[in-house]
């Protein structure tokens, strides 16, 4: 177990120099760069923590000796893996109750193993009853907070979903998926941790490269993520929180912000305005500029004159995104190009129909159709 220790230590130690070095594009982002510090934090607590474990040699004085020094530092280590995700998912915009509850339950942890110390009237690593008793309830209350930040990531995790749907025009999904998979490291390894540690045998060895494997996946992709994608994700949560005004301008300051926030409680548009934006698309999408790849939500709007909060509901109204919604207008215009030119090959209609690349033109088509585009030139031949 002392050399799983030392190994964990090393590598946790190596984690935390890529943290501290991460590329000056990604750590130049506020955001970015608390994250950063933040999980930094929380590699060097779990550092300080095995490097106790074996100095100290816990395991072989008692089961509740270790659990004690694991749940000191743990706790708040788990918080700032969690804080660090969190703060990126929110952009910096934390509660109260999210800035706040990893320390309350650290805090009360620390509370209930003292009072179990002073309780047993023996010294700190006696592995006394009453502080056995006092690590059950300190990690009953760490798996409740835990699972609070589970819940917030999921929720968070939803929106941006929504977001990058909502604002460009392929599947950005993959930019998620690291952040997706933490999550359901981070969750199971909230129940692990606290009740795992009271093994010895190799179940125990087993769970604690399970939980490192976690972590250093977490720090890892984190590292890639933030020097990547972060701009991206940003980019569209900006936009899909943005609210303007039908007629705000530059000149009237105060009238575009009380308009912003008037539309911010705004959930669904008039059939006068529906019809007006059905005019827009119908003109936008005649002109074949659905067609051109790249094009976001908001320069869509712009294109049509719509102000993107009007053009947004209406998608919103129709059940769908905006993603989904140019997706389906693509599919429609492959499907007249695949029997008009039977000699165009995928490459040549995804270019046409404005799909990123071949692959993902086919993969939207199959979703849409549940065909593959040469099964559905069959099916419209046999139908000839």
């Amino acid at each position: 177990m002392e050399q799983v220790q030392f190994t964990t230590l090393a590598l946790l130690l190596l984690l935390t120099v890529k943290l501290l070095a991460l590329p000056k594009q990604a750590s130049s982002i506020p955001i970015v760069s608390t994250s950063r510090w933040l999980m930094a934090s929380g590699t060097v607590l779990l550092a300080i923590q095995f490097l106790l474990q074996y100095k100290l040699g816990l395991r072989s004085i008692g089961v509740t000796q270790a659990v004690m020094v694991n749940l000191i530092f743990f706790i708040p280590s788990s918080t700032l893996f969690s804080l660090a995700v969190l703060y990126l998912q929110k952009q910096g915009h934390l509660n109260k109750i999210d800035k706040y509850i990893g320390l309350v339950a650290w805090i009360i942890s620390l509370i209930l193993i003292a009072i179990g110390i002073i309780v047993s009237g023996q010294p700190i690593l006696a592995g006394a009853r009453s502080v056995f008793k006092a690590e059950i309830l300190a990690s009953i209350i760490y798996i409740v907070a835990q699972g609070y930040y589970t819940a917030r990531h999921l929720q968070q995790l939803h929106r941006i979903r929504y977001a990058l749907a909502n604002y460009y025009d392929r599947d950005m999904d993959y930019l998620l998926t690291w952040m997706r998979i933490s999550i359901f490291i981070m969750a199971p390894t909230a129940v692990l941790v606290p009740f795992s540690i009271y093994f010895h045998n190799r179940v125990l060895q087993f769970i604690c490269a399970f939980i490192f494997v976690g972590i250093f996946y977490l720090v890892d992709s984190f590292c890639l993520y933030a020097s990547v994608s972060i701009q991206k994700m940003m980019e569209a949560e900006q936009s899909e929180d943005e609210t303007v005004g039908e007629d705000a301008t530059d000149k009237e300051p105060a009238t575009a912000e009380k308009k912003g926030k008037a539309q911010q409680g705004k959930t669904t548009i008039s059939n006068e305005v529906a019809h007006r934006i059905e005019l827009a698309v119908a003109q936008w999408t005649a002109e074949g500029k659905h067609l051109r790849s790249g094009i976001n939500c908001p320069d869509a709007a712009d294109e049509m004159h719509l102000p993107r909060y009007q053009f947004s509901l209406w998608l919103k109204q129709n059940g769908t995104n905006y993603r989904e919604w140019l997706n389906d207008l693509r599919i429609k215009e492959a499907k007249q190009v695949l029997t008009a030119h039977l000699e165009w090959g995928n490459e040549a209609i995804a270019q046409h129909c404005g799909f990123s690349d071949r692959s993902y033109f086919q993969k939207v088509f199959k979703e849409k159709t549940g065909m593959t585009p040469a099964q559905y030139v069959e099916k419209e031949k046999g139908e000839a």
